[in-house]
């Protein structure tokens, strides 16, 4: 990978982790204390969706580190060790987390009133996206561990 991209990604995922950061601590807190002012019979609701929602942001800066630290194994040549599994377990684990959360945002709000049509159903397709992207790294593992093999294999040879 040149040493451009991994700069970019790395300038990526820096500007992601820290703009989730300010979502996190800054903007769903605002939100939800503005929400729970102007509709104080809701407020235990609302206050429910900002934790499911800062949950579901953690899981997405777990993905971040772990990306971070797949870069930084691919700099230095050892993405191809038993170590990279870690990252990649991890990966799969917040995916899956955050289909949880996200399964259960869409219980808490099917009930209401005030959620437009079809909004638990495309909860529902956020559900299937993200265990999809989790099948997807779990086949790119699968080629991890062929191609961790097919190098030792080859290391042998040399």
């Amino acid at each position: 990978m040149g040493k451009l991209a991994v700069q970019a990604l790395r300038v990526v995922l820096v500007l992601l982790f820290g703009g989730s950061l300010f979502v996190q601590t800054v903007m769903l807190p605002l939100i939800a204390v503005n929400d729970s002012d102007t509709r104080p019979q809701a407020a235990g609701m609302t206050w429910a969706l900002t934790v499911i929602l800062i949950l579901w942001i953690i899981t997405a800066q777990v993905i971040l580190v772990c990306v971070w630290n797949l870069l930084t194994m691919v700099g230095r040549g050892t993405v191809f060790s038993p170590g990279a599994f870690r990252w990649v377990h991890l990966i799969i684990g917040a995916l899956i987390a955050a289909a949880v959360l996200t399964a259960s945002l869409a219980g808490m709000i099917a009930p209401g009133d005030d959620v437009p049509p079809g909004m638990v159903l495309l909860l529902g397709g956020a559900v299937i996206g993200q265990l999809g992207v989790a099948l997807i790294v779990l086949v790119l593992r699968m080629l991890l561990v062929q191609a961790a093999g097919m190098r030792a294999e080859l290391d042998e040879v040399i």
